[in-house]
């Protein structure tokens, strides 16, 4: 991958600024950015010069990080977030905010910065299997915020709008929406339902690193994130270090992940491919999560054929068992119905698509919960319930309220409410169980059970997700 940009200069007090060269930023003077400029005022001139010049490189960024922003960067993080091989929390990071973050920033100027390895921790996915992830020290987790902040500002304008996952302003539901409306309104006959094998641990650091580059030359920066890459995680008392891969859960690692499939995926969808296709074709990725619709079948089976290909020079291969190409919107019912068969599904994003009809006959693409998110769900409640079983009930119930909430708001969709109610009598069930078993007695009646609901009630299954895609910010190229 070659990196033929041309190259320029945001000046600032650079962490090594005897590398840089004076007269290299007086040629610059429109970018000078003066020390009593508040940290959002440059912040939105890199928006703007990244906006303006597809093709600008940004050469001193790392004066960005300084003690305002990775202040802010420490007010983001959440209070009770997961402690480091330092085992220093939030709280106890707070008690000397100032200090410590003083301390930092010298350390990050004197070039002394050392990123520390991550504690690696387990979580159990849909098919039994353990995720790895990686949960870096407070200290690192504060610069790669800031530094976040910065990509983010760079990158945002580079990314196409078939990318939903980890953006500002953008969630899955806008790509549930969006899929659901293509769909339906859409030239769709074929769909590619693709998922990538070991994606964060796959990618190619090497070739990240030159992506980075197309935007980025700052050396220092790069250096910095070079270490995020290659710091290791500590597992059962040994250090871990692998090739390739990002570790998921540390947080630079979803834009670093969305602008590796940016360059992999996404351009080479939209100028390599598009152009090549006989019919209409349209992606939508969610970070590491995307499918591919296509109008016409030919079309479909050539990119199902050179996608390998594609993704082996990146270092990335596709789970054959997961990937799937069928047949699917208004037509496909129609031939599905024809044969005797059932139209076919896919799952995305935590929903089952599937066709179907409104009240006046119209062709409409529903989603229902993936049975085997709802088991997990109603499991993990399970688990609570049994934990917690002896504690007040006023504080059972604060706890189930914002579970049975945050399952609501994001499954709540007017074709779904049947999953709904499934989870809300779920709940009911495991804790009336439960309260059963605070004491020797070993029932709980239902009787006894609604008349404690009715001075502790539980939400019932709300729709919080309206049919109506919300206009998404057009970016200016």
């Amino acid at each position: 991958m070659k990196v033929g940009h041309r190259e320029t200069e945001m000046s600032g007090t650079h962490w090594s600024e005897g590398r840089n060269e004076k007269s290299q930023r007086e040629r610059e003077t429109e970018m000078n950015a003066s020390t009593l400029e508040s940290l959002s005022t440059k912040l939105n001139r890199i928006t703007e010069m990244a906006r303006q010049s597809p093709t600008f490189q940004f050469r001193t960024l790392a004066h960005l990080v300084n003690p305002q922003s990775m202040e802010e960067a420490f007010g983001q993080l959440k209070r009770n977030a997961a402690a480091g091989i330092d085992g220093v929390t939030v709280r106890e990071y707070e008690q000397n905010l100032a200090g410590n973050l003083a301390s930092l920033h010298a350390r990050l100027k004197q070039g002394s910065y050392r990123a520390q390895p991550m504690r690696r921790v387990y979580i159990e996915k849909e098919d039994k299997k353990q995720r790895p992830l990686s949960i870096p020290v407070i200290e690192d987790k504060i610069v790669q915020r800031a530094v976040v902040e910065i990509l983010n500002r760079i990158y945002e304008n580079d990314f196409l709008p078939c990318s939903y996952g980890y953006r500002p302003g953008r969630n899955a539901h806008d790509a549930v929406e969006a899929i659901r409306e293509k769909a339906i309104t859409g030239k769709v006959s074929f769909i590619l339902d693709a998922d990538i094998r070991d994606f964060f641990g796959s990618i190619d650091r090497g070739k990240l690193m030159e992506v980075l580059q197309r935007r980025v030359t700052d050396k220092d920066l790069l250096r910095i994130i070079g270490k995020w890459l290659h710091v290791g995680v500590m597992e059962e008392g040994r250090l871990l270090n692998a090739e390739n891969g990002v570790y998921q859960g540390s947080v630079v690692s979803p834009i670093l992940a969305n602008l590796y499939l940016h360059v992999v995926l996404d351009e080479w969808v939209e100028h390599t491919v598009k152009p090549r296709m006989r019919g209409e074709i349209a992606l939508f990725r969610f970070c590491d999560d995307f499918i591919v619709c296509f109008q016409y079948r030919d079309d479909a089976e050539k990119f199902q054929k050179v996608l390998p290909k594609r993704f082996e020079r990146f270092g990335l291969t596709l789970h054959e068992e997961k990937t799937k190409l069928i047949e699917f919107g208004r037509f496909a019912n129609q031939s599905a119905r024809r044969r005797g068969q059932k139209p076919a599904t896919f799952k995305f994003l935590g929903f089952v698509f599937y066709g179907g009809t409104t009240l006046k006959g119209k062709y409409c693409v529903k989603l229902k919960t993936i049975s085997k998110r709802l088991g997990r769900k109603l499991n993990e409640v399970w688990q609570w319930c049994r934990a917690h079983r002896h504690d007040p009930i006023w504080r059972q119930r604060i706890h189930l309220r914002q579970v049975m909430k945050g399952h609501y708001n994001y499954y709540g969709r007017r074709t779904n409410f049947a999953c709904l109610l499934q989870f809300s009598r779920g709940v009911q069930r495991t804790w009336k169980f439960w309260l059963g078993r605070r004491g020797q007695k070993s029932s709980y009646s239902w009787e006894q059970f609604h008349q404690l609901l009715q001075r502790y009630p539980l939400p019932q299954p709300n729709i919080t997700q309206n049919w109506q895609r919300k206009q998404l910010p057009l970016l200016v190229r």
